[in-house]
């Protein structure tokens, strides 16, 4: 295991070219911009799935795990691709991660059956994982009074790309079929990480250990951080919940009890354009009250938006409220445990890779359990996954306290 000195040399940057500030608003609005595009393709699949069902002849809820397979897939390029944001030049590895994107979003777009998609769909968010390598690099840029405020502003292109991913997916494939939605990211993926990776910061990496050795240093980097760990277990639930509702949504709405199209239901994303409007706010908020505070509000919102979203299986209004509530708890928790997350340890790419993977794993295992429960019991089986996973992320860190 290297010495903290060590890492720290490992992770020091040159000044970028041009002598600007890495931490510019040009800058950060770049890569607002490219992590709302790459978000987007994790979740592509969510607001398509009565159409995909449709093309291959099978029910919604068949081929509803395939939205967990992205978040499968997003959670193991995490856990090999973003700790090398530590290990070897971002340029790089952004522009080569963007392009392998994109081709398994072409090969998803022509996809002959649900097996070749979902293997599309699982390299396709295995590799789109630079948002995550982008992060640590804007908060260990950013002044650190200001610091959340500026991992907050990637935060709320990440959510943004979410909102997309379920309000132009839904339009675009009504309109055009499907395969067209995945085609169209593959464009814009390519188009904004090639010109992300053109202006970063050129970095000298003096690298100790082993290329793929990230992932092995998780285990020692938890047990020695138990505020990382905290901040992992509190997303997991939190995430998880989210992922439960936000991921089956489009099965109720389309359903018998509302009987939406996929266009429309698609536009009950919009939505999700309250994280985007949360995120600022709430960074501002960590860096004057601490992590720990914000995330026991959002939890207690969230607390509350899971018996509005049962509500809204038959009550449209609360399924708004519900909605709104939803996002502003995430949002909030997100950037008050990922701001903790990359300032707890040395590594903070290494870090952020434990923070997001648990994040997504939780995700992915709501999604997966949310298809059958939606079978076998309806959205109430939806809400009372959801329920759940919060409970299990709020008690599993109750008995610590933070620091911040």
């Amino acid at each position: 295991m290297p010495s903290a000195t060590a890492v720290r040399q490992a992770s020091a940057v040159r000044t970028p070219i041009g002598g600007g500030p890495a931490s510019g608003s040009l800058f950060l609005l770049l890569i607002a911009v490219c992590t709302a595009v790459t978000a987007a393709n994790i979740y592509l699949a969510a607001p398509l799935l009565p159409l995909i069902a449709q093309d291959f002849g099978t029910t919604p809820a068949a081929v509803a795990w395939t939205a967990s397979v992205a978040q499968l897939g997003y959670a193991a390029g995490l856990l090999f691709f973003a700790p090398l944001g530590d290990r070897v030049d971002r340029r790089r590895l952004v522009a080569w991660l963007s392009v392998a994107t994109t081709a398994a979003l072409l090969l998803a777009a022509v996809a002959p059956g649900i097996a070749a998609l979902a293997v599309a769909v699982f390299f396709a968010a295995a590799a789109t994982v630079v948002p995550q390598l982008l992060v640590p690099l804007v908060a260990a840029r950013a002044p650190a009074d200001r610091r959340a405020r500026h991992v907050a502003a990637v935060v709320a292109g990440l959510f943004t790309g979410i909102v997309a991913a379920r309000v132009l997916g839904g339009l675009v494939g009504q309109g055009f079929g499907w395969r067209w939605v995945f085609a169209g990211s593959a464009v814009l993926t390519l188009a904004l990480g090639l010109a992300t990776a053109l202006v970063l910061p050129a970095e000298r990496r003096v690298r100790r250990g082993g290329l793929f050795s990230g992932p092995a240093e998780l285990p020692g980097l938890l047990r020695r951080s138990p505020e990382l760990w905290r901040a992992c277990l509190r997303q997991a639930g939190m995430f998880g919940a989210w992922s439960a509702l936000w991921t089956s949504l489009s099965l109720l709405l389309t359903g018998p009890g509302y009987g939406l199209s996929t266009a429309t239901a698609g536009l009950f994303g919009l939505f999700g354009l309250t994280a985007s409007a949360v995120a600022p706010p709430a960074g501002g908020l960590v860096d004057r009250f601490g992590a720990a505070r914000v995330v026991g509000t959002a939890y207690a919102l969230a607390a509350v938006a899971v018996p509005l979203f049962w509500l809204g299986g038959h009550v449209l209004p609360a399924l708004f409220a519900a909605a709104i509530a939803i996002h502003a708890a995430l949002v909030a928790s997100h950037v008050a445990n990922q701001t903790l997350a990359l300032t707890t340890t040395s590594t903070p790419a290494t870090a952020n890779t434990a923070y997001v993977v648990s994040g997504f794993a939780g995700g992915a295992l709501a999604s997966a359990a949310a298809g059958p429960a939606f079978g076998h019991w309806g959205w109430a089986g939806v809400c009372a996954v959801a329920g759940l996973w919060l409970v299990l992320g709020w008690a599993g860190t109750a008995g610590g306290r933070g620091r911040r």
